[in-house]
């Protein structure tokens, strides 16, 4: 590992793998800094990223970095722990303390999920415990889905399961009061409400069985569909100050994203970010797609910078 580089990546999923290739393709020098907890880890499959339909995850970061070291890019596993501004660029530090500096900056971390105070939840999470139909909907078609309300997104999302399962059952729990018409919409295609707020996941070693209510209820379900808090990860980068804007749905925060243009650029000279710490509803293809296009623009803005200083030059 080298002292300086080009561009750093902070974070190895898609996006910033993708944004490491389209750097490393242009010639500039990239180290890329993934910590290895890919959000989508748990999950069997990725889907909808057209001629990878169905990949493992973990199958998709292995290829990447092998596409990364390709063009001459670098992958090291850690964390970064500090960043700070130096001379024209970055300093920054890996947890074991070594520094490295960059020119510019790609911030591509992803979300954390902050799953509802439940019983079991995230014992099951990316597995029968989902969030996104789209996502993980089709490989649970036509089982007993539940959707536990703690958003005002509940009806929608139910809706959207709907399309995938004749068996939907929304679980009040803790969630907004759902509306009259949201109910009549529930209604008009057969997925009936249930009362009370939700203890726990019932559960066998083959996989969820159903939720208990507070009362002692059970109702038997294959699958729970749940709304997480989505935190933008930006753990050792605070000393950037990179501004982040709450993602809101009827006046209730979903959660936190970076605040970036459309080429992916934050509000703080030399730092892009790409993914889903900037765009919490990007799928894996999106989320690679805007790697790409932070990669361009990272490239573009350097290209400015060596033409402004070769102009300085001859003069």
């Amino acid at each position: 590992m080298n002292d300086k580089y080009d561009v750093v990546v902070v974070g190895g999923g898609a996006a910033g793998l993708s944004g490491a290739v389209a750097l490393g393709r242009s010639r500039r020098s990239v180290l890329v800094i993934d910590a290895g907890e890919q959000r989508n880890a748990p999950a069997e499959g990725i889907h909808n990223y057209l001629g990878r339909e169905g990949l493992n995850p973990l199958e998709l970061v292995a290829v990447g970095r092998e596409e990364v070291a390709r063009y001459g890019g670098t992958t090291v596993k850690g964390r970064v722990s500090e960043v700070s501004r130096r001379d024209s660029g970055f300093a920054v530090t890996l947890d074991e303390g070594r520094e490295v500096q960059a020119r510019r900056l790609l911030i591509a971390t992803g979300l954390k999920d902050e799953l509802p105070a439940v019983e079991g939840l995230a014992e099951h999470w990316g597995k029968n415990v989902i969030h996104c139909p789209y996502c993980h909907g089709y490989e649970h078609r036509d089982q007993a889905i539940g959707v536990l309300a703690t958003t005002p997104m509940a009806v929608h999302q139910a809706l959207m399961f709907r399309q995938l399962s004749a068996d939907v059952v929304v679980f009040a729990h803790t969630g907004p009061e759902i509306s009259a018409d949201g109910r009549a919409q529930l209604a008009a295609v057969g997925v009936r409400v249930v009362e009370g707020e939700v203890a726990a996941v019932e559960s066998v070693p083959g996989g969820v069985t159903g939720l208990r209510l507070t009362s002692g209820e059970v109702v038997a379900r294959q699958v729970v569909a749940v709304g997480p808090r989505f935190e933008a990860r930006l753990d050792g980068l605070k000393g950037l100050g990179l501004e982040t804007a709450p993602m809101e749905v009827e006046g209730f925060v979903l959660g936190t994203s970076l605040k970036v243009d459309p080429t992916g650029r934050t509000e703080v000279p030399g730092v892009w970010a790409a993914g889903n710490v900037a765009n919490p509803m990007a799928q894996v293809m999106v989320s690679a797609g805007q790697g790409l296009m932070a990669g361009a623009a990272i490239n573009g803005d350097l290209i400015q910078e060596e033409v402004r200083a070769a102009m300085a030059g001859t003069q």
